[in-house]
């Protein structure tokens, strides 16, 4: 591995906000979901949690296969358990969503660990997951349209994440579990080890302070 591709994944990585994540709540258009997981990977956003039709996941994988390696998508099977999972973990959730207890999106604290909520594209965020929210945001419209394409708005609202995170520093230095930073750091650097170690349930052989794989440690590729 060359120097400069270190240093990008190692820079990338530092910037990436463990505590910021999207959940799609039923988007099924590939391209819209390809739009959110590009935008997610351009914010630092290292996670995105999924609920969609089992159908729509082959096209969608293969539309947004260049994000897709650098954004993990967790699959749900229902909104509902997205949310929990998240609530769990310590987040507030954020519903895009127009409601009289909705305020503009910019009033929110994004520093906050937040996951966004974004509707399908027909009906928005389903009542359900609406009520389960810890809170409900709207983009003001100025136009005869009344709202944005999903993967826009999904944009619009992470740039404002990405705005107060900055201006608070969260982006100097690194936020991610040092075992995460190095299970992904290998994972970017050598995807055809990693693929070959995650097929055969084996561990990641060790690097040296370099990022550079130690001889003899490495298991045989294309051997079972």
């Amino acid at each position: 591995m060359t120097p400069a591709r270190r240093d990008r994944i190692n820079k990338v990585l530092g910037r990436r906000q463990p505590d910021l994540t999207v959940i799609t709540d039923a988007i099924v258009k590939e391209r819209n979901l390809a739009a959110v997981i590009r935008t997610c990977d351009a914010v630092g956003v290292p996670k995105v949690h999924c609920v969609v039709p089992e159908e729509g996941y082959r096209s969608y994988r293969g539309t947004s296969a260049s994000a897709h390696k650098w954004v993990e998508t967790v699959h749900h099977d229902s909104t509902m358990a997205a949310i929990a999972q998240c609530q769990t973990d310590g987040m507030q959730v954020v519903a895009a969503t127009l409601s009289s207890q909705a305020v503009d999106y910019r009033e929110l604290d994004y520093c906050r660990p937040t996951a966004v909520l974004m509707g399908t594209e027909v009906f928005g965020v389903s009542e359900e997951a609406a009520e389960a929210a810890d809170a409900h945001i709207v983009i003001p419209m100025m136009g005869m349209v009344e709202s944005f394409n999903v993967s826009v708005a999904c944009a619009i609202i992470l740039a404002e994440a990405q705005g107060q995170r900055m201006r608070q520093g969260l982006y100097e230095q690194s936020r991610m579990d040092a075992e995460e930073y190095r299970r992904l750091f290998f994972k970017w650097a050598y995807p055809d080890l990693a693929s070959y170690c995650d097929a055969r349930d084996l561990p990641y052989p060790p690097l040296d302070e370099h990022g550079d794989l130690i001889p003899g440690t490495a298991p045989g590729q294309g051997r079972e």
